[in-house]
């Protein structure tokens, strides 16, 4: 283990390491295919037109000819507004089920937790989703800070329940918030619009949980590309001056395409098919961690989507890694970041870039030598958790 410090960031799990696989030669094959698709549907329309006007003069293009007045009334319906309908009711359906599944974990969890009460809450975006958020508060420990907790892409707060409350025995009270897309928040299941979105979101969930504790320090924590989300938010000052330091693991800082050209392929599919999914890009069951219990338990959680990445989703990963490269130096806050040396999902140099170039005065950064993406459940993950513990104790 190497542990470099000079103060400290952290991230959470389950951001972009399906970036690279989604940006592969097989998926070029796919976009080349998209392409010759896109030019179909937008040319074979003016060709049909250009054929119709050379025969108008001795068919009339099929119009007049042999027409009979017709019986009763036509209601023309465009054929797109059939199919959104039935994807937008499908979304609909599948959020319930998964907004459903989140609370009843929590309510089943708070009734057998004597030194834990966990609760969920529901607040609506400056957009109009509903987002899904939910606390842990120590019953038999005094509350001296507040952890405000973001998952990383693909799963949800839920699964740093085990974390949360080992906060809670050192006398952390912890919020978590299921960003859109994710968990029990609206939104197609891990579908990602613009991570902007999320930004935004988590602004405004951490000034309701400043309005509900406005005595308390405040902390962050991230994983993956919820690390990165909460790296963006607070380069904003309203938000820098309200927290007292982060902690990231395995953020995503870092996440290169494997060729140049889909660097300039990425923003237009995104714009043309930005929820067409790649089977090649399909990383189910990538190896996040050294624990085969935690890897089937992850990945066997319906709130945890496992499915092929969308163009969209991948893109505005790649567009906010691209603007904390660009903004690293910004960065004022405490920090606490962690890092497996193994880890095929987010760089590790990427974080180690992080900690050289932010200009914060209180940095620390560990690399766990051999471990993989989730660092907070690997085997390791006591020794990782009481290391987390101590950097935000001593800040209090």
């Amino acid at each position: 283990m190497v542990n470099k410090s000079n103060d400290a960031v952290m991230l959470t799990s389950g951001a972009s390491g399906r970036i690279n696989a989604l940006l592969s030669l097989r998926v070029l094959r796919s976009l080349w295919l998209l392409i010759n698709a896109f030019f179909l549907v937008f040319l074979l329309p003016f060709r049909g037109r250009r054929r119709c006007v050379a025969d108008t003069a001795e068919k009339g293009c099929g119009k007049e000819e042999n027409s009979k007045p017709s019986s009763g009334k036509v209601v023309r319906v465009p054929a797109a507004m059939v199919p959104r309908k039935t994807v937008a009711a499908a979304v609909d359906k599948e959020v319930a089920a998964r907004r459903a599944l989140a609370v009843k974990r929590v309510e089943e969890d708070g009734g057998d937790d004597k030194d834990t009460v966990r609760e969920f809450s529901l607040f609506t975006s400056s957009r109009g989703d509903t987002i899904f958020t939910q606390s842990w508060s120590p019953v038999n420990v005094q509350v001296r800070g507040m952890v405000v907790l973001l998952h990383g892409l693909n799963e949800h707060s839920g699964r740093y329940n085990d974390f949360a409350k080992k906060l809670n025995a050192n006398g952390f009270k912890v919020y978590g918030m299921d960003w859109i897309g994710h968990g029990g928040s609206d939104g197609l299941h891990a579908y990602v619009h613009s991570l902007d979105y999320a930004v935004s979101d988590m602004k405004m969930f951490f000034s309701k949980v400043l309005a509900e504790n406005p005595e308390l320090p405040c902390f962050f924590f991230g994983h993956s590309t919820g690390g990165a989300i909460i790296l963006k938010a607070v380069l904003d000052p309203k938000v820098r001056q309200r927290v007292a330091g982060i902690v990231m693991t395995s953020p995503a800082v870092g996440v290169q395409p494997s060729h140049p050209i889909f660097a300039v392929l990425a923003p237009v599919f995104s714009f043309l098919f930005p929820r067409f999914q790649f089977t090649a890009a399909n990383k189910m069951g990538v190896a996040v961690s050294r624990d085969p219990e935690a890897l089937l338990a992850k990945y066997s959680d319906p709130l945890v989507f496992t499915g092929s990445i969308r163009i969209r989703t991948g893109y505005e990963i790649l567009r906010i890694t691209d603007y904390l490269q660009q903004n690293l130096r910004k960065l004022t806050v405490p920090f606490f970041v962690l890092h497996g040396t193994d880890d095929s999902v987010t760089e590790p140099e990427a974080s180690l870039k992080l900690h050289n170039e932010a200009s914060s005065t209180d940095k620390k950064i560990k690399l766990y030598e051999g471990l993989l993406h989730d660092l907070l459940f690997e085997p390791e993950k006591e020794e990782i958790a009481e290391s987390i513990i101590e950097w935000l104790r001593r800040r209090l």
